[in-house]
């Protein structure tokens, strides 16, 4: 038996009878579309979304980048075993999608982008918005998405949608493989007619591995950890995408071994789980980092080992220190020369503590006393740091974010990406629950606290959702704002007021920039900025947009007015002014380097200075072999 539908028509009645399944549970993989029409895509997939609402929802975006970012923050919400759809026109809508596709390739977050594209049948060449090459008469912009797609394909004919449909379906179920997935729809393609065979509609799971280790790798990952005295487990994102949280917790009971995380794995363990010691690398506590540097075994579950993890190849200075890398992807797992445990993170850390438990295995007791010992002395530090002695003056940074740890529960979420709070945060935060802390540091994108925000209330209804979002990252992207008030979404929103790229303008400083092009102020008679700051006012700038707005003065106010937010059950904002790291002592500094190239030649006495600090962490670096 066929069916008789339009191609867009055919591909919306395909995704909604998609499901994945783990652990026997089973959940809809495609939630909603999101989407922006224009010409190329309006009286296709437009069409379908309006002939098929009953099986597939749809949301309306005002930024073809920030329904990418709503859509991922959806998918990390649902543990990557759900995701929407994000539809958008030829042309300018389909390039505004690369941004959010690098994000979610990076993050390994599963979207499914549906641009619109040229004609297949070239009616009329060049067509409105189309891109000549001359050397290649098959090219549209849409093939920008392609280094950013995990898959991708265009779908130049009726039939050919079966294949590929199922191919990005595939994709987007790996947990291995899973990112953004392309299928570009030229719009005529879109509305023509086909008999569709009637299995293409039929309901289908697609089941979600966890495969376990082989044994000799499991055999020779048990013998690493036993000779270990010093031993050091760095948490990523993939203990997360495992669920592997209690597997985690349990390991690190039964060994001793202490826990730190990457941003994607805070939260991993409680902040006050005896074995959780922090934040690791640029970013982290001096707890973890001096760990790092004196273990002998770095067990990395579930990370990429990135450059701010690793200080940029001078964190693990110990003498022989050796990896042993638990990952479900080999690519990760064979990362700095380590020894591969390729496995589910949940399934593997199941497997490891049950094999060391037979032996008895734990660290010394010294080495625990050591690592709480250190533990508790910064625990004294955050302290501090969220202190506000006089309540009635404009609070620091780190006092706001003490402000909010002081207002939260575990069930609340909180979401942000860029500026200089991912490193505040990472050091300072305490995570009370396994997704409380929504960092995105894979691709750091300013923009995309808001809309990601709206995806994890939409995953997570009951659940109180912050997007912390700074004056900067506000100014690119506050338009789905919009969106949440219209859809009674609410969110809330901490804007803090630092009048500037705060944390380029650090970095700038600390490697000879002197701050250049990263304050928000006029011009000074000598042409630079750093004159008066500008008068904008973002928060009438968010309650122009719809949203509710509390403003806070100073640490008593915010207090309060944080506390009314999360009460409230529209969309709102708390709007703060803060003291900066030049007025007032701010979050502690950076406990490990990051490798940002300074002018080897330069007359300006900061980027001499500069240069010598650089020279003297490069030559600390290591390469392990």
């Amino acid at each position: 038996m066929t069916i008789r539908l339009t191609v867009a028509q055919a591909l919306v009645r395909f995704l909604a009878a998609q499901y994945t399944e783990r652990d026997g549970v089973r959940h809809r993989l495609i939630g909603a579309t999101w989407g922006i029409f224009g010409h190329g895509n309006v009286a296709g997939l437009g069409q379908a979304l309006v002939e098929y609402a009953d099986v597939m929802p749809y949301h309306q975006g005002r930024n073809e980048q920030s329904m990418v970012h709503a859509a991922v923050g959806y998918a990390r919400q649902s543990n990557r075993l759900s995701t929407h759809a994000v539809t958008t026109s030829i042309g300018p809508g389909a390039t505004n999608l690369v941004t959010g596709a690098a994000l979610a390739t990076i993050n390994h977050l599963p979207v499914l982008l549906l641009p619109g594209d040229i004609f297949a049948t070239r009616p009329a060449d060049p067509v409105l918005q189309q891109l000549e090459v001359p050397y290649a008469g098959d090219l549209s912009v849409n093939d920008c998405l392609r280094p950013v797609s995990k898959y991708f394909d265009r779908v130049t004919r009726p039939e050919a949608l079966i294949p590929a449909a199922l191919q990005a379906v595939r994709v987007l179920t790996d947990p291995v493989e899973t990112g953004a997935v392309t299928l570009a729809l030229p719009q005529d393609v879109q509305a023509e007619a086909y008999d569709w065979p009637e299995e293409f509609f039929a309901d289908r799971t697609w089941v979600v591995r966890r495969p376990g280790a082989d044994p000799t790798e499991l055999a020779e990952a048990v013998t690493a950890i036993r000779m270990a005295r010093r031993p050091l487990v760095v948490a990523g994102g993939g203990v997360h995408h495992s669920r592997a949280e209690e597997a985690l917790a349990e390991f690190a009971s039964v060994t001793g071994i202490p826990v730190a995380s990457t941003q994607a794995g805070k939260g991993s363990l409680r902040f006050d789980h005896p074995q959780d010691v922090g934040g690791i690398g640029h970013t982290g506590t001096a707890t973890a980092d001096e760990l790092a540097r004196t273990a002998d075994l770095v067990i990395g579950v579930g990370t990429r080992y990135t450059d701010f993890t690793t200080a940029s190849g001078t964190l693990f200075q110990q003498r022989g220190v050796r990896f042993l890398n638990l990952n479900i992807a080999p690519f990760d797992g064979h990362k700095l020369a380590g020894t591969p445990l390729i496995a589910d993170a949940r399934t593997g850390l199941e497997e490891l503590t049950t094999r060391l438990e037979m032996h008895g295995h734990r660290v010394a007791p010294s080495y625990v006393a050591e690592y709480t010992e250190d533990k508790a002395v910064w625990e004294h530090r955050v302290d501090a740091c969220f202190e506000a002695e006089e309540p009635d003056v404009r609070p620091t940074q780190p006092q706001v974010i003490g402000a909010l740890d002081a207002v939260v529960d575990e069930s609340d979420v909180i979401i942000n990406a860029a500026g200089s709070l991912p490193g505040d945060l990472h050091k300072l935060w305490r995570a009370r629950s396994a997704d409380q802390y929504h960092l995105e540091y894979g691709y750091s994108c300013m923009g995309y606290e808001i809309p990601a925000a709206i995806g994890v209330k939409m995953a997570a209804p009951e659940r109180n959702v912050w997007a912390l979002v700074g004056d900067g990252t506000y100014l690119m992207m506050p338009t789905e704002i919009v969106t949440a008030v219209q859809e009674g979404i609410a969110i809330k929103m901490l804007l803090v007021q630092n009048h500037g790229y705060a944390s380029i303008g650090g970095l700038s400083e600390s490697v000879g920039g002197e701050r250049f092009g990263t304050a928000y102020r006029f011009r000074a008679d000598d042409g630079t900025y750093t004159g008066a700051p500008l008068p904008v006012d973002l928060a009438a700038n968010a309650a122009s947009l719809g949203m509710r707005v509390l403003r806070a003065k100073t640490v008593r106010d915010l207090r309060a007015a944080l506390a009314e937010a999360r009460a409230a059950d529209t969309p709102t904002c708390v709007y703060v002014e803060t003291e900066t790291a030049d007025t007032v002592s701010g979050a502690p500094a950076a406990q490990a380097w990051w490798d940002v190239p300074v002018a080897e030649t330069a007359t300006r006495p900061s980027a001499v200075k500069a240069r010598d600090e650089y020279d003297r962490h490069v030559s600390t670096r290591r390469r392990h072999l």
